[in-house]
C-alpha cells in the first residue's frame, strides 16, 4: 500500500512539471491547464481509485462545487481594503474570518442538498 501515496505524488508532480514546461513552448495551453481545477480533478480521481465508492465520490465533487465559490469569501476584504484603510494583516485576518463563516455556510448548503 505505501506505493499508492508515492504514485499520487508522481502523478501530481508530472502534471505541474508538464504545465511548467509548456509555459515556454505553448503558454496559452499551459495557462489553460493551470486554470483547470487540477487539485480537485486529481483528488477525485485518486479518491475513487483508492476507495471505489461512487456515492462518496459524488458527494466529494458536490462539496468541491459548493466550496469553490464559498472560498472566494477570503478575497472580499481585499476589494474594500483601501476604502476602509485596512492594512495587509487586517485584510488577511478578515479574509480568514470570512472563510470560517464560509465553512459553516458550506456545511449548511451540503446538508440542504443531500
Amino acid at each position: 500500500m505505501p506505493a499508492l501515496p508515492l504514485l499520487k505524488v508522481v502523478i501530481a508532480a508530472a502534471v505541474i512539471a508538464t504545465a511548467s514546461w509548456l509555459s515556454n513552448k505553448r503558454p496559452e495551453m499551459a495557462g489553460f491547464i493551470v486554470a483547470l481545477p487540477l487539485v480537485s480533478m486529481l483528488a477525485l480521481l485518486f479518491s475513487y481509485a483508492e476507495y471505489r465508492n461512487v456515492e462518496s465520490t459524488v458527494t466529494f465533487a458536490k462539496s468541491i462545487l459548493v466550496g469553490v465559490p464559498v472560498s472566494y469569501l477570503f478575497f472580499l476584504p481585499f476589494f474594500v481594503a483601501e476604502r476602509f484603510h485596512l492594512n495587509f494583516w487586517m485584510t488577511y485576518l478578515a479574509g480568514l474570518l470570512l472563510l470560517v463563516a464560509g465553512f459553516f455556510l458550506h456545511q449548511g448548503i451540503m446538508q440542504w442538498i443531500k
